[in-house]
């Protein structure tokens, strides 16, 4: 059976805007600093937090998967975690099962997702990668249904969630960081956010 997806949310940049104007000011920082501490440039980095994420990645649903006409999922209210030990991000998705499989009822639960992050360079983006399905949990189903869902939770997960975009980088929130030749690099999971260490950018 094919899944199908619709994202009915278009996304908004004005917070990614004010997050880079930010870290764009940040950079003027270091590079007036660099000229007594030439170390400074070693390893700049800026914080994103973890409301933030949990905004971006909220822009991305509702989402409705189907079965065949036979059972449709309905996924909304992800719930972001850091997972600092891991050093990867946590999502918990509300799920909504229901149609004719189910005989006209509907049962509640849960897609459990851990994931990383990679940037793009070819449109400047953070995206979500690297998923592992912790669970799918659908409370109140026979057995028989809850495992042929299982079998269906990775390709929920990778529907849902891969590549995400948790924001977008520009060259005019960026111009400072341009003008140096730097791009994200590392990324760290820490208990107040992600932190995003630049380094140099990649000669194409």
């Amino acid at each position: 059976m094919n899944l199908g997806s619709r994202t009915p949310h278009e996304e908004s940049h004005c917070p990614q805007r004010r997050l880079l104007l930010g870290v764009a000011v940040s950079m003027g920082v270091l590079v007036a600093g660099c000229a007594t501490s030439p170390s400074a440039m070693a390893q700049p980095s800026y914080t994103i937090s973890a409301g933030q994420i949990q905004e971006a990645v909220g822009r991305k649903f509702p989402r409705n998967y189907g079965f065949g006409g036979l059972m449709n999922l309905a996924l909304s209210d992800p719930q972001i975690h850091l997972r600092p030990d891991q050093n990867r991000l946590n999502t918990v998705i509300a799920v909504l099962a229901s149609g004719p499989l189910l005989q006209a009822r509907n049962y509640q639960g849960a897609l459990d997702v851990d994931f990383s992050l990679r940037y793009e360079s070819s449109d400047r983006t953070l995206r979500a990668t690297d998923l592992h399905l912790n669970g799918l949990r659908m409370n109140g189903l026979n057995a028989q249904t809850e495992q042929m869902l299982q079998q269906y939770g990775s390709t929920l997960a990778q529907r849902s969630l891969q590549e995400v975009v948790l924001h977008q980088l520009t060259d005019k929130d960026l111009a400072l960081v341009n003008g140096l030749g730097l791009e994200p690099g590392k990324f760290t999971v820490t208990p107040k956010g992600l932190v995003v260490t630049l380094q140099n950018k990649a000669v194409p």
